[in-house]
This record gives C-alpha cells, sequence and structure tokens, in this order.
C-alpha cells in the first residue's frame, strides 16, 4: 500500500463557491481507477499545540495498491485536468508519500 498525502493552502481571496468548487475537484480524484480510496478534509478543529499545523486549507488522503498504482494516479487524465483546472486556487502543497 502507497499512502499519497497532499496538503493544500489556497489562496485567501477565493470565494466560498471557489472553494467548493476546489473540493470538489480533489474529490473528483476518488473516480481515478488506481485509486483505492480517498479521503478529503480540513484542518480538524483539535486543541491547539505547538507540533500541530493546522494552517493548510485542504487535506487529500490517497491510498493505492502500491508505487506502480501511484505512477498510474499521476498521469490519469483525471489527475492531469484537475491540476490544470485548479492550479491558480493554490499558492502551496506540501506532499507526503509513505510505503
Amino acid at each position: 500500500m502507497l499512502v499519497h498525502t497532499v496538503y493544500f493552502w489556497l489562496k485567501p481571496e477565493l470565494s466560498a463557491a471557489q472553494v467548493a468548487d476546489f473540493r470538489g475537484g480533489v474529490e473528483s480524484l476518488g473516480l481515478i481507477k488506481s485509486v483505492a480510496k480517498i479521503y478529503v478534509g480540513a484542518p480538524a478543529p483539535t486543541e491547539k499545540r505547538p507540533i500541530i499545523d493546522d494552517s493548510y486549507s485542504v487535506a487529500l488522503t490517497v491510498l493505492c495498491a502500491g508505487v506502480a498504482a501511484h505512477d498510474l494516479y499521476q498521469v490519469d487524465p483525471i489527475h492531469l485536468a484537475f491540476i490544470q483546472q485548479f492550479k491558480h486556487c493554490w499558492h502551496r502543497v506540501q506532499i507526503y508519500d509513505a510505503v
């Protein structure tokens, strides 16, 4: 199993409708055939602690069967279309991949 976790920091000038559209775009990544499962969320309202980074806007966790499935995800037309359609929405993206 490969866990692909992506954190998006959205531009502050986006409207609520644009943020909702962005989140829908993120959720559409679950349609990619090489994806086993996705989770999409926002920072949790947990207690503030120095080790918690809740400065991001949207979090995406993608579960793939392995590196080969992840590699297919990266070049899938749905993923590429998402990037093209929404890259103007974020000012930062951070990715963590784990096996």
